[in-house]
């Protein structure tokens, strides 16, 4: 594989569907962490509801509208049974309680008693038909070179970077409103916010409702891209990965979910083409590294390229050229 087909393939992973939906996850944990102070772990939980809430409307029987409108009511109904018993903890201790809400979840949806509806460890395939159906995109090829879509994919795509243009707008907006100095003044202190009468409470699981809302429109995305659904694909890990795109593109900024996906994603993307030309050509030795083991060594070497981001751009991109600025 050359480096130019590595690259177009890695640009092609960068502006997906897969980017998009972590773009949108990474922009409820900046309402939630970079703006509110909230160390929420359970954002993979808000994605799994937004994504099952559509394939089980759908897959019983009902329009893709309406599966949109469940995603947003168990959306809420999490927000306001993970956040009311909860949000009066800090630090680790909420850390510790929203994993654990969500990994209670995806158990919880894998299980025989939920089975039936959710279809246990199978998940729920081929569900997204009346999705596809709307594309107005003739059939046919659109790109440049390389890079290169089909209508389906194209659809998708600019249903999907629609949705995180929409969510960045409106995060800007709110954050410069009343409404948003507020949240930030919780974040900078709460107990300043609270002596002078806000309900310091209620502003988090504000935040914690709207911030869970752009998770569950990230698994609405990752479940009509992929028309399937399953909990192993909403594992612990899905949070921390949206997390590093919200580290790499900088905690507190409008546009650093965004640029931060897209970068997380080329990144992962070359390493994984990198590692298997490798192995292929004879490069890497199949005793180092086999096919099945380039998964993991993707993310070990994304891991150290995190450690050296925390070294020289501990703000992340924006936030460091901000600053510099």
């Amino acid at each position: 594989m050359s480096v130019w087909e590595i690259l177009a393939d890695a640009l092609r992973n960068a502006v997906g569907p897969g980017a998009a939906a972590y773009a949108l996850a990474a922009i409820g944990l900046n309402v939630h962490y970079g703006y509110t102070g909230l160390i929420n772990f359970g954002q993979a939980g808000y994605m799994m509801l937004g994504a099952y809430g559509v394939a089980v409307t759908v897959a019983f029987g009902g329009p893709i509208w309406a599966g949109l409108l469940v995603a947003v009511i168990l959306s809420i109904v999490f927000s306001l049974m993970l956040g009311i018993p909860t949000l009066r903890l800090r630090g680790d201790y909420l850390a510790i309680c929203t994993i654990a809400a969500a990994e209670i979840l995806r158990l919880f949806f894998r299980s025989d008693i939920a089975a039936p509806v959710t279809k246990g460890v199978n998940g729920i395939q081929r569900f997204a038909d009346a999705f596809y159906a709307l594309n107005p995109i003739p059939r046919g090829y659109y790109g440049v070179g390389v890079l290169r879509w089909d209508e389906s994919t194209l659809w998708v795509m600019a249903w999907a970077w629609g949705l995180v243009l929409m969510g960045t707008v409106i995060v800007f907006g709110l954050m410069r409103s009343p409404w948003g100095r507020v949240i930030i003044s919780v974040r900078e202190d709460e107990y300043v916010a609270r002596s002078v009468g806000k309900n310091v409470f209620g502003l988090k699981l504000q935040s914690l409702l709207i911030g869970g809302l752009f998770g569950s429109a990230a698994g609405v995305v990752l479940a009509l891209s992929q028309q399937a659904v399953s909990t192993e694909a909403f594992m612990p890990e899905v949070t921390f990965f949206a997390y590093a795109a919200l580290m790499l593109g900088g905690v507190g900024r409008t546009w650093g979910p965004a640029l931060g996906a897209v970068v997380f994603w080329l990144v992962l993307s070359a390493f994984d083409s990198i590692l298997r030309s490798g192995v292929e050509s004879g490069a890497i030795s199949s005793d180092i590294i086999g096919d099945a083991d380039v998964g993991v060594f993707r993310f070990v070497l994304v891991g150290l390229g995190l450690l050296a981001l925390v070294a020289f751009l501990p703000r992340g991109i924006l936030g460091t050229i901000g600053r510099r600025a």
